[in-house]
């Protein structure tokens, strides 16, 4: 099988519909799912970015996506099908990957 959905590569996904306060409509997101699962599963984990910035918020990772300003939303990580997956528009830096590896260990452990 070939792998066509990597981690840390980031797609514009359909995150409709939602409950309560999940961040919801058509918005890049990070997949941070292994990549063995990415080609075995027919969902991905993933992160949203939203471009509402909290820079005091330590849930969040502020990134450039692509040449804008950007959050990685870890606070908001969930599971999608592969179906709500779109074009993808980045993929993240080693340095922010890094970044956001130490994040996500930090909030849930390892």
């Amino acid at each position: 099988m070939s792998l066509k959905f990597k981690k840390y590569d980031i797609y514009f996904a359909d995150l409709n519909p939602t409950i309560g306060s999940e961040i919801k409509k058509v918005r890049p997101v990070v997949i941070i799912s292994q990549n063995e699962m990415n080609t075995y599963l027919e969902t991905v984990v993933v992160c949203p970015l939203t471009s509402k910035l909290h820079p005091q918020w330590r849930s969040r990772l502020q990134i450039k996506c692509p040449n804008k300003g950007a959050e990685i939303a870890v606070d908001q990580i969930r599971t999608i099908s592969k179906k709500r997956l779109k074009n993808k528009i980045d993929t993240l830096s080693q340095a922010n990957s890094a970044q956001l590896r130490k994040l996500i260990t930090d909030m849930y452990g390892e």
